[in-house]
């Protein structure tokens, strides 16, 4: 189904926005510590149009869903409540909204960690920015819509995922410190490049451990007496907490530790793949965000030749790996463990190369 089709008229503004993966600083965003995520190549494109009656009209080509609402109605559930999100935090801001016809088609998985739903909220911006000619920069959109997620969608999302859909690209990695929003785009490690494979396990966050992961750092940010873990880099300040608080910490200061390493210094591409082994390690025991599928398919990887590193991305629980492999093989690479993994049972695909 096309646009005229559904709501018999032809769109005034398209936009689109891409997915992401992140390479190293997982569950840091929300304890305002620094990550390293880059853009994929697949994308989220929101077409829109005024609508003709006083109804918005969302329709998803992937889900063959239509909803009609209005923005005093409650919201809905699905895709619907991410784009319904962003039209009411607009409307918060002190924009005008009209009611609108809105198109959405997207080639970015559902559930696997590579933040679809981020997508969906930017593209949505954009293309109202478009339609309304708002005075809307890039990191203004990635912050509604992140208020759009957390207060709509039910997910107390960190600022990462919309902030890489929003300003990060597919040839550099974006380092971002989610505190004060400074940003840097970084090159890859020479002589490699990355895969993408998908474990075969849909997340769902809102109903997931997510929330309570980000509970507890809170608790533990409010007992170590911090604004939030990013704040503390000592090991020996922890060691009073009792479990799960002190490995929940001990994650995202670890964590943040590593993406400053990647930062700080031209790391070769076998020493990024370490701070990346160590991450899934630190994911899987201190933070329990990791499943037995994720682990057995980044265990293929981690044992293949010519793959450097490789860990779970995304909030876990299911979902994506990401890996970084020599270049030129990472093609050869992704078949040839997809082939191992789905020989143990599990199903799973290559999301990239795409």
């Amino acid at each position: 189904m096309n646009f005229e089709q559904i709501f018999n008229a032809s769109p005034k503004v398209q936009a689109s926005a891409p997915g992401r993966v992140n390479l190293l600083g997982e569950h840091t965003d929300y304890n305002d510590g620094f990550v390293l995520p880059t853009a994929i190549s697949q994308q989220t494109t929101v077409s829109m149009v005024p609508s003709p009656n006083d109804r918005h009209h969302f329709y998803s080509v992937e889900l063959e869903e239509q909803v009609d609402i209005r923005l005093t109605d409650p919201t809905p559930k699905g895709f619907s409540s991410y784009v319904y999100g962003c039209l009411k935090v607009l409307a918060q801001a002190g924009y005008t909204v009209p009611p609108l016809n809105i198109f959405v088609t997207s080639s970015v998985p559902i559930g696997s960690g590579l933040s679809s739903s981020a997508a969906l909220e930017v593209a949505t911006l954009r293309s109202l920015r478009s339609l309304l000619d708002l005075d809307l920069d890039d990191v203004r959109i990635a912050q509604l819509g992140q208020q759009a997620e957390i207060q709509y969608a039910g997910v107390a999302c960190g600022i990462m995922d919309q902030m890489a859909s929003s300003l990060a690209d597919l040839q550099h990695m974006l380092f971002l410190d989610t505190r004060s929003l400074d940003r840097q785009l970084l090159p890859f490690p020479t002589n490699a490049e990355m895969i993408v494979m998908d474990s075969g396990v849909p997340r769902t966050l809102a109903t997931s451990g997510y929330n309570q992961r980000r509970a507890e750092c809170e608790e533990a940010a409010q007992q170590l007496g911090v604004k939030a873990l990013r704040d503390i880099t000592d090991l020996q300040a922890i060691v009073h907490l009792s479990d799960p608080l002190r490995q929940r910490s001990r994650h995202v200061i670890t964590e943040n530790d590593r993406v400053l390493r990647a930062r700080s210094a031209n790391l070769s591409a076998i020493e990024f793949g370490e701070l990346m082994n160590a991450s899934h390690a630190s994911l899987r025991d201190d933070y329990e965000v990791s499943v037995p599928a994720l682990d057995s398919l980044v265990n293929l990887l981690q044992s293949t030749p010519n793959v450097f590193g490789a860990r779970l991305t995304g909030a876990g629980f299911g979902g994506a790996c990401v890996a970084l492999v020599a270049a030129g093989k990472g093609d050869a690479i992704a078949h040839e463990v997809l082939a191992r993994y789905q020989a143990t049972g599990h199903t799973g695909q290559i999301f990239v190369p795409s």
